[in-house]
């Protein structure tokens, strides 16, 4: 099969550039608004993909109990006419080979990427066979570095807070650029101090909520709340049948999940414990300790103490990761996976080596990696498992009682 076709695009200002032609004010020709052969200058994505030799993709984390980092982006260019170097005056980029570019990656007709250029590495060699290569982070990386005004907020849900924190005079981040689902606790009144990093400051809100935190492929500042709730319509399933096969699997089965004694404290709180007996006379005591945290009552904090007990208080056998060969896949699962997205559930049925009754798992989505060649694309999904999904009434898949996935 042929891969999804690749789209490089960078935000370029070319105004002056002969890569135009561009709309210029008072010109009796070029000035004319609604022609379709006239752009508005300023900055425009430029389609710079058939001088891209590969690209690769990393977004998301990979433990459970850790925050998802900045996505990670790198483009190797061919530069045999130094268009990317930034001292070659002819270049058609001529003074836009510079950090902090916009740059977005489609595949197929999906975006996977949005991010800025941090980094331009060069390398010529004497026979002209000269690379360029970009290297790009998303909106992680400018949260880290912002602070938020110091004050005592009011009690509201996690996601008004994050709303609130982005919309912090020092922080002014887009409203077009937020994706944040309602949250279902609330924070409380526990102040916030001068140069409180803005990042660590949503994380430790979403960290209470227990939900997740991310930058999503289109650029938005992505919050989801505890509560999953999928649905079997587009239900994304991996096996080695009728539905999406995948090149490789891994799977762990251990103590490194298991913790049978929870302990949860908000700031000013008293510490809330949640003990498995059965489970610490089996294993030892395996202890998980989260504090600091933002919730607004401590009945909150033994809620969510209970909860991750009830979720990790049995060693886990977990899908940890999938590779998939979407050069072996027609268009239409290509579609599919392309259209995954950090915090989507997939099932995953598989038998090792044939032997024995099938396994079944639901999976949510925690890392997405691509790696693209002219003729190749490799993904590779790493994951957390699911063990109480919510209850969604009249769903074929998860509209049934007495299933030992329902929460």
């Amino acid at each position: 099969m042929s891969i999804p076709t690749p789209k490089v695009e960078i935000g370029f200002d070319l105004t002056d550039s002969p890569i135009g032609p561009f709309l210029r004010l008072d010109d009796p020709v070029s000035g004319r608004l609604d022609n379709t052969e006239y752009r508005l200058g300023g900055t425009i994505f430029v389609d710079v993909t058939d001088r891209v030799r590969n690209i690769s993709v990393s977004r998301g984390k990979t433990r459970r109990f850790a925050n998802f980092q900045a996505g990670q982006l790198n483009v190797e260019f061919n530069n045999h006419d130094r268009a990317f170097d930034p001292l070659y005056p002819d270049s058609p980029f001529a003074g836009n080979i510079i950090p902090r570019r916009e740059i977005r990656v489609s595949l197929g007709t999906a975006v996977q990427f949005t991010g800025w250029i941090d980094d331009w590495d060069l390398s010529y060699t004497p026979d002209g066979n000269s690379l360029a290569g970009a290297v790009a982070s998303d909106a992680f990386t400018i949260l880290a570095n912002q602070s938020l005004t110091a004050g005592t907020p009011t009690q509201e849900r996690t996601d008004v807070r994050i709303a609130e924190s982005l919309s912090d005079p020092n922080v002014a981040w887009s409203t077009e650029l937020r994706d944040l689902e309602e949250g279902t606790v609330d924070v409380g009144t526990q102040e916030i101090t001068a140069q409180t990093n803005a990042l660590t400051y949503m994380q430790t809100v979403t960290e209470t909520e227990s939900g997740l935190f991310f930058i999503g492929k289109d650029g938005s500042v992505t919050f989801r709340n505890r509560t999953q709730a999928p649905t079997s319509v587009g239900l994304v399933t991996f096996d080695q049948g009728s539905n999406i096969p995948y090149a490789k699997i891994g799977i762990i089965y251990g103590a490194e999940l298991l913790y049978n004694q929870v302990n949860i404290a908000n700031i000013d709180g008293t510490t809330q414990t949640a003990n498995n007996l059965t489970s610490q006379g089996e294993y030892g005591i395996r202890e998980l300790s989260i504090t600091n945290l933002l919730g607004a009552t401590d009945s909150q904090s033994l809620d969510l103490a209970n909860r991750l007990l009830d979720q990790y208080a049995t060693p886990e056998y977990r899908v940890e990761q999938l590779e998939i060969n979407l050069h072996d896949l027609n268009a239409t699962d290509q579609e599919k996976v392309l259209g995954l997205e950090l915090g989507n559930v997939c099932k995953v049925e598989f038998t090792p080596n044939g032997i024995g009754d099938p396994i079944e798992r639901f999976i949510s989505v925690i890392k997405i990696d691509h790696r693209v060649t002219p003729d190749r694309h490799f993904v590779q999904f790493g994951f957390q498992e699911i063990k109480f999904l919510a209850l969604v009434l009249d769903d074929a898949v998860f509209g049934k009682l007495d299933e030992g996935t329902l929460g």
